[in-house]
């Protein structure tokens, strides 16, 4: 295949510099498969497991390993792409504080390494007293012992990065990148292994303009990519990796981009406009939606499903948000200070910052240009920096390797000792979270085209499955039947569809949800709608099935309190309540078949334990008061959208 690079002017960037095995059938699933060949990385051929009415597979396609410029110089993370895949299976890797981390629960079915494209692999060469880069003087400070030495390396890559100042002697890192872009794809496609662990040659596209998140993962669904990766140094305009993408397209050489942190997009990931502050056009919608069908919605860095400020009636609208932001900057990348010297904080926006928002901003533009490029499905990673990812809130290890990796260092537990300035707001991070996928089998294939068709959920870790289809001919006892999963294929659409109309029916919407063997029970299973009246949105939570016999009230649309409590002095949880699964057929009380809507499902965990409790408990002291103490961990499935005549 040939590998093309599509090269932009290269203007300003600011980086960020924070920045139960899947395999198992839902009980509902029909246990017919096929048998089809394949063959791995190495070409052998091997017999793969197919099942047409697909299966559920966990993963994580957004980690960081010692190729990130900040993983390796601010967390001193040393642990390679290779170790990444090894924690992924199950092994044990090491810390860069010196202790052991391992997945408590069942190895992931995929993973995808997705370094910073910035500088990439390039301080790792730095280091090496034998590499390329040994005699240029940036490499004596990232090789010194003194962490304060390593800060300033960093601190003089970042300032060319951020505000174009060169470095001098030139760094000349394009070779390096290229090395250890070109090592980053065959450590991936060397732990590939059809049937069994899927793994993606990807990277992270970091473009963060005035403190403004707009980074992207990109990842490709072959054994190739490009000569190297497109990153902010190119570009910091996402309009441009959009065409970059689809010059390599053409070229044969297909990918997604996955935006994720919308929440500190400062409202800039999902505008209303172009990034010059155009109109948006059908053509610009089709790009967008052609090159960002899904986003992460869950990650250490916060939530970014929905905000209590744009859904003041949903009460779970609060879930693990990341309320402290980043400072103002001016133009030349540096923070604007009041009087006094102190940083000017952003306050952080909710319009054009968060999914559900989003989605019916794209409804409403759909009116206008006859393209919704909001149309996206829903994933969640971790955006781990240890090369691991730390998705277990009883397990929980944190981002930033030596920043963050004891409790003291996050602030979970108190000490005398004054934490490091980038870690004044980790008590807001979140252990969080997984990409579900819907696929016929585990190879990168049937996965990617999961990821493309939209058939994909997020969690916030847990491994809840949860599946939702659309149709007009679904019996109400459909979630009882043994084939109910073929039925749902085979008479509607899944998660990810458009449900076209037909003339005023009213649709029939099936949800199946089932717990984490490992986690807690179930406590209800929720449809949210959004929807577009005389050009204005609107929105609405509906409790679909409650746990323990309970039915949702019939004004309320919520179910009753099953009583689900947790011991705060162990963090034990009542066993006694909850649901193993939830499952029903459902129709729209309020349903208008003339107004475009979506729905998708959310289902909720009973209470449980936070990450930042666990600590205190070990530590022996009482938890944070600012900071909740137990949590409801969920899934989110990809809307359907309802499309009027």
């Amino acid at each position: 295949m040939k590998r093309v690079f599509v090269g932009l002017p290269k203007i300003a960037l600011f980086l960020s510099l924070t920045a139960c095995n899947g395999n198992q059938s839902n009980s509902l699933e029909s246990e017919t498969t096929s048998i089809e060949p394949g063959e791995d990385a190495t070409g052998i051929k091997v017999v793969l497991n197919q099942n047409p009415l697909k299966d559920a597979f966990f993963g994580d396609i957004h980690v960081h390993s010692n190729n990130s410029l900040d993983a390796y110089s601010l967390a001193g993370v040393r642990a390679s792409t290779d170790d990444a895949y090894r924690f992924a299976r199950g092994e044990a890797i090491e810390h860069p504080l010196g202790y052991r981390i391992r997945l408590k629960g069942e190895p992931l079915d995929f993973y995808a390494v997705s370094d910073h494209a910035e500088f990439f692999g390039v301080v790792k060469s730095l280091a090496d007293p034998a590499g390329p880069m040994r005699t240029h003087p940036l490499a004596a400070l990232i090789q010194s012992p003194d962490k304060a030495n390593n800060r300033k390396g960093f601190v003089a890559l970042d300032a060319e990065l951020t505000r174009g100042e060169p470095i001098d002697p030139p760094l000349e890192s394009e070779p390096v990148i290229r090395s250890a872009w070109q090592e980053n794809i065959n450590i991936a496609n060397k732990n590939y292994e059809p049937g069994k662990f899927t793994t993606f040659i990807a990277y992270e596209y970091s473009s963060h303009p005035q403190n403004a998140n707009l980074h992207r993962v990109i990842v490709f669904p072959g054994d190739d990519g490009p000569i190297r990766p497109f990153g902010s140094q190119d570009s910091m305009n996402p309009e441009d990796l959009w065409d970059w993408l689809d010059a390599l397209r053409s070229d044969g050489l297909d990918s997604i981009a996955i935006p994720h942190n919308s929440n500190w997009s400062q409202g800039l990931m999902f505008q209303r406009v172009t990034m010059d502050g155009g109109p948006i056009t059908a053509a610009y919608a089709e790009q967008r939606l052609r090159n960002e069908p899904i986003v992460e919605i869950t990650q250490i860095k916060g939530t970014s499903e929905t905000h209590p400020l744009l859904s003041p009636e949903d009460e779970w609208s609060d879930f693990e948000l990341w309320f402290k932001n980043r400072g103002k900057f001016d133009e030349n990348g540096r923070y604007i200070r009041d009087e006094d010297g102190n940083v000017v904080e952003f306050d952080g926006a909710t319009t054009g910052a968060y999914a559900r928002d989003a989605l019916l901003t794209g409804m409403e533009l759909e009116e206008t240009v006859g393209v919704n490029m909001y149309q996206f499905g829903f994933i969640g990673s971790t955006d781990g920096h240890n090369a691991a990812s730390p998705f277990e809130e009883d397990e929980y290890f944190g981002k930033l390797g030596t920043n963050d990796g004891l409790p003291e260092l996050r602030g979970s537990v108190p000490t005398d000792e004054k934490l490091p300035s980038i870690m004044s707001d980790t008590l807001d991070w979140s252990a969080s979270g997984l990409a579900g996928v819907w696929a016929e089998k585990n190879t990168r294939e049937s996965i990617f085209q999961a990821l493309k068709r939209k058939e994909t959920f997020a969690t916030s870790g847990p491994r809840i499955r949860v599946r939702f289809f659309g149709g007009y001919d679904y019996k109400e006892d459909l979630h009882k039947a043994p084939d109910a999963i073929a039925k749902a294929y085979s008479k509607g659409v899944p998660m990810g569809g458009e449900l076209l109309a037909e003339g005023n029916r009213v649709p029939h919407f099936f949800l199946s949800a089932s717990r984490d063997p490992s986690g807690a029970f179930l406590q209800r299973a929720q449809i949210v709608k959004g929807w577009i009246k005389e050009g204005k949105p609107y929105e609405q939570i509906f409790d679909v099935a409650c746990s323990d016999n309970l039915v949702p009230d019939e004004e309320t649309h919520r179910c009753p309190d099953n009583g689900a409590s947790v011991n705060i002095e162990n963090c034990a949880a009542d066993m006694d309540v909850g649901a193993s699964e939830l499952s029903i057929v459902w129709q729209d009380p309020a349903f208008v078949a003339s107004q475009r809507a979506f729905y998708y499902a959310r289902v909720l965990e009973n209470p449980t334990c936070r990450w930042s409790t666990w600590d205190a408990i070990r530590a022996g002291v009482s938890p944070h008061p600012d900071i909740p103490k137990t949590i409801q961990e969920r899934a989110w499935s990809t809307p359907i959208w309802y499309k009027p005549l």
